[in-house]
């Protein structure tokens, strides 16, 4: 149907996973957050709807769980460079990308859409963004780049 990869196997428990992983050992500074309520949260800004039609705000209770403080004079801004930025980085020792904060933790290198009418994931194939801008993943890191 759609030209893009599937949602990610195992996709729930992998974001759930990732939440805890960065909560326990890659950022405890962050403090406690309910994983299963971030997941859920991200599940429901695209499941149960046409997947070109997922806007930026659809991620905003995700965003606003998985919020945290970033340190100062750290953040570090980027665009279609992803392994050279995280080198950068150093993982979040020099600089902070997105894909040190939790919500971009959870993220990186992962697929997912939904299915209008539907509350399952779609593991056969889902959007890309000459198909549809309003795709899940591209409104995700849209809204995360705010």
């Amino acid at each position: 149907k759609w030209e893009g990869e599937g949602t990610t196997e195992n996709l729930e428990s992998i974001v759930i996973g990732r939440c805890y992983d960065y909560i326990r050992v890659v950022n405890p500074a962050v403090g406690e957050k309910n994983c299963t309520e971030i997941w859920e949260a991200f599940k429901n800004a695209f499941i149960n709807k046409d997947p070109c039609s997922i806007l930026p705000k659809d991620y905003e209770l995700f965003i606003n769980l998985s919020l945290h403080a970033m340190p100062p004079n750290k953040s570090l801004f980027w665009e279609n460079n992803q392994l050279l930025v995280n080198s950068l980085a150093d993982r979040g020792r020099r600089y902070m990308s997105i894909g040190d904060t939790l919500f971009g933790f959870i993220a990186d290198f992962l697929n997912w859409c939904g299915q209008a009418n539907s509350t399952g994931l779609d593991y056969e194939s889902c959007p890309t963004t000459v198909e549809c801008e309003n795709n899940a993943v591209e409104s995700f890191w849209r809204m995360a780049s705010i």
